[in-house]
Order: structure tokens, then C-alpha cells, then sequence
């Protein structure tokens, strides 16, 4: 097959051809239709992740049709098309059991424990728990754009935050994870507040639904800003960069009992940041994380989807090939245009 692989950290990766991959006995191999460039492959590419093991194949965010299948995989058959959460269950312990995967404490994650799919074939263990039936009206590239960034805003605004209509919700940071997250909370109902650095981000969270925005380079104090537009402070507040900046600021603008959820990685140098205790306390704060989404509960989301209450497809801003994801995937933390990149010819 032909793959991006990196022998070394911070060192510019090859496309190469590798072998094929076979499946496991409760795993498939999927073809691979279209996958997603992510601020997260780049936190892998750095060194950033202690499960990356070299040489590696990155890329997690991945749909496409099955073309082999493991002798234990019962809900699943060659020719189905198919998503995957990028965080997966093993499906046999207590935390799957209660219907977490996303926590699993021995999850796995394609183009992090293992090779994954910036290729043209990967394979997926723990099929029957972890793969997601598409519909037919999702395409390939849309699937894809779920797999990490619009399944985590989800679960982290109508999950973990449980936003309601009518509340306000403020958005730090409107890339991928940023947009997706208002375009969902618009969706729900509810007030949302862009905060970025860059206009033109900030006229897609106002396409996407974003009822406000904030230039944070242009004010004095963005959590003073929230506050005065929501008459008190957010109910909901989501650091969708992370950074100890947003983080701090989406902690702070919030109003009493409200609630962070922490969706944007801190990792690396960023990844103790400093936190407003006294206010947390003294206003009985939440602060919540949401890592990825578990499989059982995109139907929900595709609902939505299908319904047309969501459209993730406008967060898809360039189709791109496998060659040109290299120079992508080095460029991610210093990338300025908005949306998502999706791989879709290899």
C-alpha cells in the first residue's frame, strides 16, 4: 500500500509503499475513502505522544468501505462503509461495559498506538465495539471530518457541558474543533460566542452560527468582553485551541456554576497550565474534558447530520492528496486557514 511513514521525530515524512495490513480476529481492514489532517498528528509527529512507537504511519480521523474482515467480527461484512471513533474500547472491560469507550483503559487509537490511516489501508481491532455503520448520504470526506474534532465537540458540548437552549457559550479558538463546536451548539440552540485571532476564522464561527465573535488581538480583555455580551458570563465555555491562555480565559469567563470543558490537547510545554481555583470554587465551577466520542453514540450526530440541523461539510476547506499532506502536517501548528483539510487521493 502506499502510506506516510516518519522514522523520526520532527523529521519530514516519506510516502512509501508498505505492506498491506491483514486483520485480527475481532478486527477489519478498511479501505481507505478519505482522512482528516489534524492539529493532533501533528502533536504525534513531534514526539508529543508516549504511545508512538518508529517508524510510524499517522492519521486518525478516517472513513472508507471494509475489505476484509477477522473470523470474530459479527456486525460488520466487506463492502460496508464505515467510520471509527479515534478513540476505541476493547470492549470487555468495566468502562465499556458502562458505555465509555472513549475512556478505556485499554483503548486504542489508529495513527497513535498503531499505524494508522494516512494510507491507503488500515486496520481496526475491536471492530464490532468500535466501527460506525455511515448512511449513505455522508460521503466519504464528511465521515472523516467527524472522526476527531466534530465527535469530540460533540460529545463535549451536548454531552459533557449538556448546553441547553437559550444558554451562552463561549468558543476559544475557532479552528476545527472551534467551528465544529458552534455549528453544534447552534444546532442545540444555544448562544455561541467566537474568540480567535484571525477575522477570517472569525467569519466562518458567524456562518457557522456564531451568534458574537471576538478579534482577541483587538481588545483588552476577551473574558470581560464575554462577560458584558452575556450579562454576566458564559454558562458554557470551551478551550477548543489549547493553550494555557485560552484555557485560563475560558475558565474565568464563565458565570457562576458554569461549566469549562477542555477539548483543545495540552501537551507538551503547555500541558500544566494554570487554573482560577478560588473562582472555581467560590462559584462551584465544572470543568470538564472530552476525549473523542464512543461509537454507540454517533447515531445521535448523524441524525442530526441527515436531518440537516448540522451541515460539518462547510468545515471541509481543501481536498487534498497524500503527497501534499506532508508539508500539511509539519505546517499544522503554525496553519491560518480555516477549516479542515481532508485527505482524499492517494
Amino acid at each position: 500500500m502506499k502510506a506516510m511513514l516518519y522514522d523520526a521525530f520532527e523529521k519530514a515524512p516519506q510516502i512509501l509503499t508498505l505492506p498491506d495490513p491483514n486483520p485480527v480476529g475481532d478486527g477489519v481492514v478498511i479501505k481507505v475513502g478519505a482522512t482528516g489532517l489534524c492539529r493532533s498528528d501533528w502533536h504525534g509527529w513531534m514526539g508529543h505522544d508516549p504511545d508512538i512507537r518508529l517508524p510510524h504511519v499517522p492519521g486518525h480521523e478516517l472513513a472508507g468501505e471494509v475489505v476484509a474482515t477477522g473470523r470474530g467480527v459479527m456486525r460488520f461484512k466487506v463492502g460496508d462503509r464505515v467510520t471509527v471513533p479515534f478513540v476505541s474500547g476493547c470492549g470487555h472491560c468495566g468502562e465499556c461495559h458502562s458505555g465509555n469507550q472513549q475512556v478505556c483503559p485499554n483503548q486504542f487509537q489508529p495513527g497513535f498506538t498503531h499505524w494508522g490511516s494516512f494510507a491507503e489501508y488500515v486496520a481496526i481491532g475491536y471492530a464490532d465495539t468500535n466501527l460506525v455503520h455511515l448512511p449513505e448520504e455522508i460521503d466519504d470526506a464528511t465521515a472523516a471530518s467527524l472522526g476527531c474534532r466534530f465527535a469530540t465537540s460533540f460529545r463535549a458540548v451536548a454531552d459533557q457541558a449538556r448546553t441547553g437552549p437559550g444558554e451562552w457559550i463561549a468558543v476559544h479558538g475557532c479552528g476545527g474543533v472551534g467551528l465544529s463546536a458552534i455549528m453544534i451548539a447552534t444546532a442545540l440552540g444555544a448562544n455561541a460566542i467566537g474568540i480567535d485571532l484571525s477575522e477570517e476564522k472569525l467569519a466562518l464561527a458567524r456562518a457557522c452560527g456564531a451568534v458574537a465573535t471576538l478579534n482577541a488581538s483587538e481588545i483588552d480583555d476577551p473574558v470581560e468582553a464575554v462577560r458584558e455580551i452575556t450579562q454576566g458570563g458564559a454558562h458554557v465555555s470551551i478551550d477548543a485551541l489549547g493553550h494555557p491562555v485560552t484555557c485560563f480565559n475560558s475558565i474565568r469567563n464563565l458565570r457562576r456554576r458554569g461549566r469549562h470543558v477542555q477539548v483543545g490537547l495540552m501537551l507538551g510545554e503547555h500541558s500544566t497550565p494554570q487554573i482560577p481555583m478560588a473562582q472555581v470554587i467560590g462559584h462551584e465551577l465544572e470543568i470538564y474534558g472530552s476525549h473523542g466520542m464512543q461509537a454507540w453514540r454517533y447515531d445521535a450526530m448523524l441524525s442530526m447530520i441527515a436531518a440537516g440541523r448540522m451541515e460539518p461539510s462547510r468545515l471541509i476547506s481543501s481536498r487534498i492528496t497524500l503527497e501534499e499532506a506532508v508539508s500539511g502536517l509539519m505546517a499544522l501548528d503554525r496553519a491560518t486557514t480555516p477549516g479542515i483539510s481532508v485527505i482524499t487521493r492517494f
